[in-house]
């Protein structure tokens, strides 16, 4: 009876090993988007592998694998990133160290982002008053339930006229859209 169970066992171990290297091939572009480097989501992928090996005692079968194991993946990369933020570590590989204290001596120069801040509400000021309205009472932070109490339309309603704006936006603004 023993042998039996431990053969059982190995069986659910076998199982599982196979389920996360058939999962690779489906975390890998996952861990580029996270990462936006191709070294990073190696490493990325390899930690996740490996977290999802050494903890599969905490999978409960019948459960989503893809999505356990896609989670472990998305909260190592937030850990890396806290942790690296943490550091905040700056690696001058110039001969003369150059670069290593130019924090101190740097100027902001805001320009840029006084110029696309323009275009944005430009381009916001040209929205249909429909739409506008309550995408300017999301931005300022009202909840889409207090939209819908003042301007005394349906939730739904709410929901798809912001949707619309971003969408409208995001079209008029296709140059600083991130790809």
């Amino acid at each position: 009876m023993l042998i039996q169970r431990n053969k059982l066992d190995l069986m659910t171990t076998l199982e599982f090993n196979c389920h996360l290297s058939k999962l690779a091939q489906w975390l890998r572009p996952f861990a580029l988007r996270l990462t936006h480097n191709s070294d990073d989501a190696n490493d990325l992928l390899q930690d996740t592998l490996m977290k999802a090996y050494v903890n599969k005692e905490k999978f409960h079968e019948g459960t989503n694998l893809k999505a356990w194991v896609y989670t472990i993946m998305k909260n190592t990369f937030i850990t890396n990133y806290q942790r690296m933020v943490r550091r905040n570590t700056f690696v001058d590989c110039t001969d003369n160290l150059a670069y290593i204290n130019i924090a101190e001596h740097a100027s902001e120069n805001y320009a840029i982002s006084e110029f696309v801040t323009k275009d944005i509400y430009r381009e916001i000021r040209r929205l249909d008053n429909t739409c506008r309205e309550p995408f300017m009472m999301y931005f300022d932070g009202y909840k889409y339930h207090e939209i819908a109490e003042k301007l005394n339309i349906p939730l739904g309603t709410v929901k798809n006229r912001i949707h619309l704006a971003r969408k409208e936006l995001k079209s008029r603004l296709h140059s600083f859209v991130s790809k």
